[in-house]
């Protein structure tokens, strides 16, 4: 039985895991399209605060998203450590800031954890639960509802 075979009886699914700051979240890998480290950005007059700006991804034109700042949290201040995560949301390629890739995990539906009722509304619109793997709290982002397709088409 190949692999993929595998993880659709199972009803397993493939996550990536990253930082941002001290915090751990992940993302469906289906969504990702690669990984690349840092490049500066060119600002955008007009966008929102969360858009740092655009790069040249092999002659397209890439918004960036300081995924910190999206999520409420102190915005980045990029290094060549970071990394930008290209994702696929909806019809649109986007880049997500974060300051590390850390994992790639498989789990099931069973691993998945719903979020906490203390989260805020805003929270939980952006968080499909939470994963306790190996004394990590991993908190699983919807790339979807974090990015409306509005939003995406303004950067």
């Amino acid at each position: 039985m190949s692999y993929a075979v595998k993880n659709l009886v199972q009803g397993s699914r493939e996550l990536i895991a990253f930082r941002i700051g001290e915090q751990e979240f992940c993302v469906n890998i289906m969504s990702v399209r690669e990984i690349r480290g840092w490049t500066p950005v060119t600002p955008l007059p007009h966008s929102p605060h969360y858009v740092m700006g655009v790069i040249n991804l092999r002659g397209v034109v890439l918004p960036i998203m300081d995924l910190a700042t999206r999520l409420g949290m102190k915005p980045a201040e990029p290094t060549p450590r970071h990394v930008i995560i290209v994702a696929q949301v909806h019809s649109k390629v986007v880049g997500l800031l974060v300051d590390a890739v850390s994992d790639i995990l498989t789990v099931t539906d069973e691993d998945i954890q719903p979020t906490p009722e203390v989260s805020s509304d805003l929270e939980r619109q952006y968080a499909r639960g939470i994963l306790a793997i190996d004394k990590r709290m991993i908190c699983l982002i919807e790339l979807a509802a974090l990015i409306n397709e509005s939003e995406s088409e303004a950067a």
